[in-house]
């Protein structure tokens, strides 16, 4: 077999400008794949990782319905005591569960007593909401108060393109208008205790507000919730832990037997940047596809060069005895070599541009969100490349190999 890589690299030399441009080729390939394949994943993990820290959570639980007329964000769906102090109790003894918070969302209206706009509130208990959303508190801007308090009983934290269409500064005192699940129409005066930067630029309308403060606005007595949020240890038990309260919510039963229907969300089901990250997976599948024919057309047409420019040398060494599995191995090992030597290059190549990407500080706003491209090195990736590349090959070099083979000695010395 030495001998065979001996014989392989002195042929791929023996015609160098062609090797080279072939190698070039797929080298470029591969640097396509691996830096496309490392931005691409960064930037979809830290998006994903800022809306669950600063909004989401990593999962959600909602009364059954409530998903389907989200948008109207119904009261009359909702977690009663007995249902709330049940998922408490489960999600307590998970011990993958991080954190949870309990809100109330529901819309209404906010008022500077001269205009009134609509606007989408979210309440919430300030202590487990910083846990569950520990960037949430970032968002505040020119906070002063700890993350845990940063919203406190007569508050309100309003959002910026809000707060510049009513020319609201912290202090100001507003009307918060809304109606129950009842058709009852309530309203409170509040304080704007902060002013939140949008998360994804400039439509956000969600305010903060304090639990209680929510259930005297709506009139509500005792415990009623409408989502509860979800943060992990480790993001990547999400499926499993997705599964484990799929099977929990679906036990608890009310005193009389009754099932409860609770449903349970990942951040994927409720936000729709999923579909960006399908789409950036999408485009690594098709960067694939692409290296795999680019592989696949230069591979197959150097090694056809190759066999028919030296009919006459394999019908001399085919007449001296050497084997047509012997000439088989020797093409083949020829087109992989080169296969291997392109895309490791290719690969060392594109980890250099990751890795000064790392550590160049090159960041972008997406709404609040401040992106910073320091791709991760994906070695998954990396390797899954090189293997792609090398099968391929293999596969590409039989045919013109396999007919290599094959040739008759007599018709091969023949050949001019």
């Amino acid at each position: 077999m030495k001998n065979v890589i001996k014989i392989a690299w002195r042929n791929l030399l023996r015609y160098k400008r062609r090797t080279m441009l072939t190698g070039s080729l797929i080298a470029i390939g591969v640097i396509l794949m691996v830096v496309f394949s490392g931005i691409g994943r960064t930037f979809t993990g830290q998006v994903i990782g800022m809306l669950t820290n600063a909004n989401l959570g990593d999962l959600q639980i909602h009364s059954a319905g409530y998903i389907e007329s989200l948008d109207s964000m119904p009261l009359d769906i909702t977690m009663n005591d007995d249902g709330v102090q049940r998922i408490e109790e489960i999600l307590q003894a998970n011990e993958e569960i991080k954190a949870f918070s309990k809100r109330i969302r529901f819309g209404g209206m906010i008022s500077n007593f001269q205009k009134t706009i609509n606007i989408r509130f979210t309440a919430i208990i300030p202590e487990m909401e910083a846990e569950t959303c520990p960037d949430l508190p970032k968002r505040i801007l020119n906070r002063t108060s700890e993350n845990s308090q940063f919203i406190k009983p007569g508050e309100i934290l309003v959002p910026e393109n809000i707060a510049a269409a009513l020319q609201l500064k912290i202090g100001s005192d507003v009307v918060l208008v809304a109606t129950n699940k009842d058709g009852s129409v309530n309203g409170m005066n509040f304080k704007v205790g902060g002013i939140s930067g949008n998360l994804m630029g400039p439509t956000g309308r969600d305010a903060y507000l304090h639990l209680e403060d929510a259930k005297k606005l709506l009139r509500i007595e005792g415990e009623v919730i409408t989502e509860i949020a979800i943060k992990l240890h480790e993001f990547e038990q999400l499926d499993s832990v997705y599964d484990q309260l799929l099977v929990a919510l679906g036990e608890i039963r009310d005193s009389k037997g009754q099932s409860l229907y609770f449903e349970v969300h990942t951040w994927a089901q409720l936000s729709p940047f999923q579909s960006m990250a399908n789409i950036v997976d999408l485009l690594i599948l098709m960067i694939r596809i692409v290296l795999i024919a680019i592989v696949l057309i230069s591979v197959m047409n150097v090694m056809i060069m190759s066999v028919y420019e030296r009919i006459s040398e394999i019908g001399t060494i085919a007449s001296i005895g050497t084997t047509p599995t012997r000439i088989l191995s020797l093409f083949l090992v020829e087109g992989v070599s080169l296969a291997m030597i392109s895309s490791l290059a290719g690969s060392i190549m594109g980890l250099g541009i990751l890795l000064y990407l790392k550590f160049t500080t090159f960041q972008f706003q997406m709404g609040m969100l401040q992106i910073t491209l320091a791709p991760n090195i994906p070695f998954m990736d990396f390797l899954m490349t090189i293997a792609l590349v090398i099968i391929v090959a293999a596969i590409s070099g039989f045919q013109p190999a396999w007919k290599a083979s094959r040739l008759e000695p007599v018709e091969a010395l023949r050949h001019v």
